[in-house]
């Protein structure tokens, strides 16, 4: 459901349908995003249909009273992931709204007493990195008793995209450094989903761990590319409706021949040669996201060649070796020859940041 837009939500047959299908499959684990999942009427109702299923809930909390907590625990197959931007000025700033640091960790308390796994999730940005990537941060939150945390990235894309807060990719390397050293020192689990054992970059929708659907049903490569060629009410079912769509199938290929980290925000122009060779529709309901896309200028992601962290602890390297790496996807890529042109990119995507830095304080 996205609370942005006008209200849309996808229907209970409709989701339920879909569950089957990938069970039937060999899918277990589901992440259910939104807009804001708690504000369906009956995303309860389709927990408790799948108790052979898990789901990871991504959810501002706001929503969660006491009465959803215990039927939570009640059901026992979600983990409610929510997400905090900072304390109370950095939160009510990223959100435009006021308490919303307050409310979130009520959400966040009703759930920890009723002993459900719960995480939080952070968008690091510059309003937030010195605040929340340090120890401290995680100190207090294993003091709540939450059981792990999730530090993503911002990324500027979308109708509101501000650059101004994106990080520097010495920021990035210095919260990949945070994460692996965190893992090996403080007793909370850690989730990225940017790099493998090695600490080589990778995109979950290249390798295809993931892929995303919006709230119309609409099958999207990826959160930030709104765009879409099927739709999960094919009647062919989500598996074969996924396995043999050329869309979603050229975009995996096309990213993972280009780049290890995020090809919408390195290579802009590709994706959109994508949507117009496949004629995919505009998925948002605001129907601009050609012209955003349009808008925006290539930068650096997640693949910095040189600064590659491999993880520390035991545990993390043996989980990523098995069950979160690159599957292979980038076997036909050659980019250890392609490593000088991209150093020479993220010269040039940092020198654009900081003249436009530069612009926008002497504009204030």
């Amino acid at each position: 459901m996205d609370v942005e837009a006008e209200r849309n939500a996808i229907d209970l047959e409709t989701l339920n349908r879909t569950i089957e299908d990938a069970k039937e499959h060999g899918n277990a684990f589901f992440g259910i995003l939104g807009g804001e999942p708690f504000m369906h009427p009956e995303l309860l109702d389709l927990l408790a249909a799948h108790p052979d299923a898990y789901f990871q809930v991504f959810t501002n909390g706001q929503f969660i009273t006491d009465k959803v907590a215990r039927r939570l625990r009640q059901i026992g197959n979600a983990t409610p992931l929510i997400s905090i931007e900072g304390r109370e000025m950095v939160s009510d700033a990223r959100r435009g709204k006021k308490d919303v640091f307050n409310k979130t960790i009520r959400g966040l308390e009703a759930c920890l007493r009723e002993g459900i796994l719960t995480g939080v999730a952070t968008s690091v940005c510059q309003t937030n990195i010195d605040e929340l990537c340090n120890e401290a941060w995680l100190r207090e939150l294993i003091a709540r008793g939450v059981h792990y945390c999730w530090f993503h990235t911002y990324r500027p894309v979308g109708p509101k995209m501000n650059p101004q807060l994106a990080l520097t990719p010495e920021q990035l390397v210095r919260v990949r450094r945070f994460v692996v050293e965190m893992r090996a020192k403080v007793p909370i689990a850690i989730i990225d989903a940017y790099y493998d054992g090695e600490g080589r970059a990778l995109c979950p929708m290249s390798t295809g761990i993931s892929h995303h659907v919006n709230p119309k049903g609409e099958i999207e490569p990826c959160p930030i590319i709104q765009f879409a060629t099927e739709n999960i009410r094919d009647s062919r079912g989500i598996f074969a409706t996924m396995r043999d769509s050329a869309f979603l199938r050229d975009f995996r290929e096309l990213s993972a021949q280009h780049t290890r980290g995020c090809v919408v925000l390195e290579r802009p122009d590709l994706v959109k040669d994508l949507v117009v060779k496949h004629g995919a529709r505009d998925t948002t309901m605001r129907g601009t996201a050609m012209a955003e896309l349009e808008a925006m200028t290539p930068r650096f992601s997640q693949w910095l060649p040189g600064e590659e962290i491999p993880e520390q602890h035991w545990m993390y390297r043996w989980a990523k070796k098995y069950w979160f790496n690159d599957f292979n996807a980038y076997t036909k890529a050659d980019h250890d020859s392609t490593v000088q042109r991209k150093t020479r990119e993220l010269v040039a995507a940092g020198a654009r940041e900081a003249s436009e830095r530069e612009a926008e304080l002497v504009k204030g």
